[in-house]
């Protein structure tokens, strides 16, 4: 079977740039007696930066390339010349990317909108040349400051879907073909579970010019929330989603049951993601009659909005995009913050962690020997 272009986990390491070491180097010129210290400084090392791109949806540019190492400042030299700053180190990401720790699952940040910069590791200063250490008592200093070293960092980065409403749902409840009746997008739909392998988007247009973006995610199944079935790799997109879509089938069961099992994964994984609005969609509404759908109404729960939908015939259909509309819309399902967990190292998925982190090493200029934090001269030029 083909790989799956929808890349939304990566691991890179990450070194920045090493600071170039300040010169040590003193004046000698022909007419020019005792001239002195004239060392620059050292070049800063280049920034590890992450900018958002929203002409990128996946990581998948992202998935061989796992060393992203920035450029080294160059050293200074004589006549107080600066060394050459380190080439810094773009990665663009998709909008919604956030970024953790690997080693120990610490959140470090996230990049939510086009353009925005997050600096991951800065490079390390440029050391002093021997000219800001001349004083009256020491008019020839001969050495200078090495640059800082190069931070370095093994990083996890996570694609949390953009989406005003997010499908959650069994397997076969429904939720591609219903993607596929109110928008453009064409998911794959077959009568067997798991047919959708990754998440999938949709623009829905409703009357008068409006629209919000639709997103469907994999079906759940019992025990997601502990890494079951497809397990906590999609369940993190629905953290993104303003409002939670619950799709039960009409033939289910106990609609009730299914209802408090998908909400009960969804606190297991983040208890932040029941305060988020919901709304309860019956599937396979077609083959009811009226006594049927008057019973399954009295099972579904009074507090939440619900609506009985088919989507192949095209009923309640107008219905449903409005009562999204309506609640997308309203103050209380308006969301300031997303608060993001760590990640539990015990769980990453190391099928996504296999490479080599083969480090070059650093290198030191053969004219200078480093001795207690400063760099001495060793040839002088006459």
């Amino acid at each position: 079977m083909a790989e799956s272009n929808f890349v939304d986990y990566v691991k890179i390491y990450c070194r920045s740039g090493r600071g170039g070491a300040g010169s040590a180097h003193l004046r000698r010129e022909k007419f020019v007696a005792k001239g002195g210290p004239d060392g620059g400084d050292g070049g800063r090392g280049g920034h590890i930066i992450l900018r958002a791109n929203r002409n990128y949806w996946t990581l998948l540019h992202l998935k061989y390339s796992r060393h992203v190492f920035a450029g080294n400042g160059e050293s200074g030299s004589k006549a107080r010349s600066f060394g050459k700053d380190g080439e810094d180190k773009v990665i663009e990401v998709p909008c919604g990317t956030v970024v953790f720790d690997a080693d120990t699952g610490k959140y470090i940040c996230e990049v939510t909108d086009d353009g925005e910069e997050k600096i991951l590791l800065k490079g390390g200063r440029g050391g002093l040349g021997n000219w800001h250490f001349r004083t009256a008592t020491n008019q020839t200093p001969r050495f200078a400051q090495p640059g800082e070293d190069a931070q370095e960092l093994t990083i996890i980065l996570e694609l949390k879907l953009l989406a005003d409403v997010g499908l959650v749902g069994f397997p076969n409840a429904g939720k591609s073909t219903l993607l596929s009746a109110v928008s453009a997008a064409k998911p794959k739909i077959a009568d067997y579970p798991f047919t959708t392998l990754e998440p999938n988007l949709g623009i829905v247009s409703c009357s008068d010019s409006r629209s919000f973006i639709m997103a469907d995610i994999p079906g759940i199944i019992e025990g997601a929330g502990e890494g079951k079935g497809l397990g906590l790799r999609f369940l993190r997109h629905i953290e993104r989603n303003s409002l939670l879509l619950f799709m039960i089938p009409a033939d289910a069961k106990d609609i009730a049951k299914e209802y408090e099992i998908l909400l009960k994964e969804l606190e297991t994984f983040n208890p932040e993601l029941l305060d988020k609005g919901r709304v309860i969609a019956v599937t396979k509404c077609d083959m009811l009659d009226e006594e049927l759908t008057e019973a399954i109404k009295a099972e579904l729960p009074k507090d939440i909005p619900s609506v009985m939908i088919s989507s192949v015939t095209g009923q309640n259909i107008n219905e449903l995009k409005n009562i999204l509309w309506d609640i997308l819309n309203s103050e209380e399902n308006r969301i300031t913050t997303i608060t993001h967990r760590n990640l539990d190292v015990n769980r990453k998925r190391n099928e996504e962690d296999d490479y080599d982190l083969e480090l070059d090493q650093f290198t030191s200029d053969d004219d200078e020997e480093e001795i207690d934090g400063f760099y001495y001269e060793e040839d002088w030029e006459e």
